[in-house]
């Protein structure tokens, strides 16, 4: 096992089974997050005690397993499971993955950290999972290299100089959170996100703070600007792809 990755194993009685033809649909689908492995007849024996059984092996050589207990021929449930095990609510974003992660849709969290800045990772996770769990589905948590990522950086006009830094690109705009320090405010990063769906970060990168945000007797002011534009739409593969068509067309 390379216990530095999230492993999934399976033990069978047999391979000609729909318990094991069920988990390597799963595996099929998923091999690129997880290492997938199996055991059947007899090597497999003496961990199926119970019957035929697959287990998470988390990264850490000192990591607790965790035992799948629904029904193994039960497709929809089984995935459902080793997707939660095997894809983190906080997902790297590279240049690799960028194409196929816009290509969902959803706008981007996004913590910009130093690669060896693992401390500020584990706190945006922490707060992610914390604050944020009701909202997946509605937008991705993501993490960057802030050296790799100095364009996307620049738009929101920092630098690697100033990571931690965490944003939203929600494809047509980068919004900037405030602080890396106001992560430990609670509810901070929800309502952060819960402006970006109510459409709160765009009118008031236009207009200024909403009327009620503004201290009684402060005159409202309309600042008449606009957010960043989005770095990140730039990787969808439709647009990326037809420009370069366009460029062609033109030479």
């Amino acid at each position: 096992l390379q216990r530095s990755r999230r492993n999934i194993v399976g033990y069978f009685e047999q391979k000609d089974s729909d318990n094991y033809r069920t988990f390597e649909r799963v595996a099929n689908i998923l091999h690129d997050d997880c290492v997938f492995l199996s055991a059947s007849g007899a090597i497999s024996k003496a961990e199926r005690f119970s019957g035929d059984n697959v287990i998470y092996k988390p990264p850490g050589e000192n990591a607790p397993d965790m035992v799948y207990l629904g029904s193994l021929t039960n497709f929809d449930l089984i995935y459902a499971w080793t997707q939660d095990k095997c894809v983190p609510l906080v997902r790297e974003i590279t240049f690799e993955n960028g194409e196929e992660l816009t290509e969902e849709g959803l706008p981007f969290l996004i913590l910009f950290h130093m690669k060896d800045d693992l401390e500020s990772l584990e706190k945006f996770q922490q707060e992610v999972a914390r604050q944020l769990i009701s909202e997946k589905g509605t937008i991705n948590f993501l993490h960057a290299d802030c050296d790799k990522f100095r364009h996307p950086l620049l738009h929101i006009q920092k630098t690697p100089a100033d990571c931690p830094v965490i944003a939203i690109d929600s494809f047509r705009h980068m919004y900037v959170f405030p602080a890396f320090s106001d992560l430990s405010v609670p509810g901070k990063l929800k309502q952060f996100v819960l402006d970006l769906h109510s459409g709160k970060l765009h009118r008031e990168f236009h207009h200024g703070p909403d009327p009620t945000d503004v201290a009684p007797g402060q005159p409202i002011q309309d600042l008449a600007s606009s957010p960043p534009e989005s770095s990140f739409q730039k990787l969808a593969p439709s647009e990326h792809r037809y420009t370069l068509l366009r460029e062609k067309d033109e030479l």
